[in-house]
């Protein structure tokens, strides 16, 4: 699934992007980043674990507190969540086709990004996403 879903990601940031009414020029490549991989992870899973969609957990732990419990010293921090894709191409999709999300993706300012799914029956969705986009 990582290289399949950086590829897509890098992809569109190379390729430049419309997202909404915002135009986004072609900008450079991501690089994979495992201590993100790790907050996704934890994320999505904490998601599907208890049965919740939200970037805020329960609790009130948010994208950059958990980032930074990972040991991730970020200056920008972006978060995008999807439920309920079964596939990379899926949830690329419709995250490419929500503006917020496309802006996230095309932001030129992030240099790193993870993706992390996570998949529980049963449970709302069944598939939890998490990409978390990073620069430090």
């Amino acid at each position: 699934m990582r290289d399949a879903i950086l590829q897509q990601i890098n992809l569109a940031r190379t390729s430049g992007r419309v997202c909404g009414t915002q135009i986004f020029t072609a900008t450079r490549a991501l690089a994979w980043n495992d201590i993100l991989f790790s907050a996704a992870a934890k994320h999505s899973a904490d998601m599907a674990t208890r049965n919740y969609f939200s970037h805020t957990s329960p609790e009130g732990v948010t994208l950059g507190q958990r980032l930074w419990t990972e040991g991730y010293s970020w200056r920008a921090a972006g978060e995008n969540i999807a439920a309920g894709q079964g596939s990379v191409a899926s949830v690329m999709q419709t995250w490419l086709a929500s503006d917020g999300h496309c802006q996230n993706i095309m932001n030129p300012v992030f240099a790193d990004v993870a993706v992390a799914c996570v998949e529980k029956s049963p449970s709302t969705y069944g598939t939890y996403w998490t990409m978390n986009l990073g620069l430090r």
